[in-house]
């Protein structure tokens, strides 16, 4: 027994005195940015850029260009991640020391690769793990690791399911109702370059109220008239000719679409806008409670390149900025901001909130050519000032599959 109690002190003591993974991965690129840098420094006649080291080598530019790019950070994290892969970094040194580098610089500099194929193996798995690892400590390389996986997630996702967009909008204007009670909620709705990609696939998409105690909802077309089909929801100038079949039908608080038979492949893309008026949707106040939010959220039910997601707030409707929250749905479904319990669901991502100002003439959209004259015309129609609105927008490049992206707003005040 005393055997086996001290054992396991030496190796927790071992495991003390070990140097942290970020003071490994840090080491290790501090070595192959000092190593490397040495090594391409030592070539007679250092060249001046990846096209002349490449020429001078008789090696591939992109291989030049990632190594001096590597070598010229001076963040260990950073030369980890922009550095060629080992077994292209050994060519490199092999060929700096044809070329008359020293072999005391050579040799630092293989180790130092060794050292980098070590870590990647022993620490990470694979050169794809090490990335997501480095991303953690290097913020600018976030933003670019996240788009390359969300990007080969879409074209995974687009082909099982036999769907894809190229671009989905969602908005939603906020508005006082005329009661003085309550807010109007109007969803404008867009899916441009909407496709199948196999026959028999299933294209469909909802708007829903998460809570139940109010009124029924009985959505309706910007005309005023209830919804019994898809017609009058349909902003048909803005939408493809001819306009594209889609199915309507509501189960309590969700409001489910379906499209009809389009074709597949490319030539059956089509572009699909309509509009939603819920009228008197939401109370305007709430009970008194300080952690209490107001939330309106888009959901990601189809693969799409880009999600455009906009929200318009009326002057009285709430009076601060949102917080941005993104739910993985596939457990537990819609998330309610107001359950703590969902708090585990939120995914850390790169994406933000951007303030866009006051009035219809801010939300210019460099994908949606037509966006302000639809926003106006929405408006004309409501009756209701389009320079009384302030925008906020999320925009998100290959939004992943399942999510629900959520922007949550402070209530105003309870009436005295």
């Amino acid at each position: 027994m005393t055997a086996s109690l001290l054992h396991r002190d030496v190796n927790a003591a071992a495991q003390a005195a070990e140097p942290s993974l970020e003071a490994r991965l840090a080491a290790a690129g501090a070595r192959l940015g000092s190593a490397i840098g040495a090594a391409v420094d030592g070539l007679p006649g250092r060249p001046r850029g990846p096209a002349e080291l490449a020429r001078q080598l008789g090696i591939d530019k992109v291989l030049a260009s990632r190594t001096l790019r590597a070598v010229a950070h001076r963040d260990p994290f950073a030369v980890l991640y922009a550095a060629p892969g080992p077994d292209p970094l050994r060519r490199l040194v092999r060929m700096l020391e044809k070329h008359g580098v020293e072999p005391a610089v050579v040799g630092e500099a293989l180790a130092a690769v060794d050292e980098l194929e070590r870590v990647t193996r022993d620490e990470a798995g694979d050169r794809s793990a090490l990335e997501a690892l480095l991303s953690a400590w290097l913020p600018e390389a976030r933003a670019e690791f996240e788009l390359r996986r969300k990007q080969a997630a879409f074209r995974a996702i687009s082909e099982l399911r036999g769907v894809s967009v190229d671009t989905d909008l969602a908005t939603v204007l906020l508005h006082p109702s005329s009661d003085g009670d309550h807010n109007d909620v109007v969803w404008l709705f867009g899916k441009l370059g909407l496709r199948r990609l196999r026959a028999g696939s299933s294209v469909k998409f909802a708007t829903r109220r998460l809570t139940s105690s109010e009124p029924p909802r009985r959505p309706q077309t910007i005309g005023g008239a209830s919804v019994s089909g898809f017609d009058g929801l349909r902003l048909s100038e803005f939408c493809s000719t001819p306009p594209p079949p889609l199915d309507v039908q509501q189960a309590g608080e969700v409001v489910h679409y379906t499209l009809g038979d389009i074709g597949v492949g490319p030539k059956s893309a089509v572009d699909l806008v309509f509009a939603e008026v819920n009228r008197a949707e939401l109370p305007r106040w709430l009970p008194s409670d300080p952690g209490r939010k107001r939330h309106v959220f888009a959901e990601v039910a189809t693969p799409t390149r880009l999600l455009i997601f906009d929200v318009l707030v009326a002057t009285g409707v709430f009076p601060g900025e949102p917080a941005l929250h993104i739910y993985d749905t596939a457990f537990d479904g819609i998330a309610n901001v107001n359950d703590p319990a969902r708090d585990i669901d939120r995914l850390d991502t790169c994406e933000s909130v951007q303030a866009l100002g006051q009035g219809i003439a801010k939300c210019r959209a460099a994908e949606l050519p037509r966006y302000v004259e639809l926003l106006r015309q929405v408006c004309e129609r409501l009756e209701w000032n389009p320079d009384g609105f302030r925008g906020y927008r999320c925009r998100i490049e290959y939004p992943l599959y399942g999510t629900q992206v959520v922007m949550a707003f402070d209530p105003p005040s309870p009436r005295s």
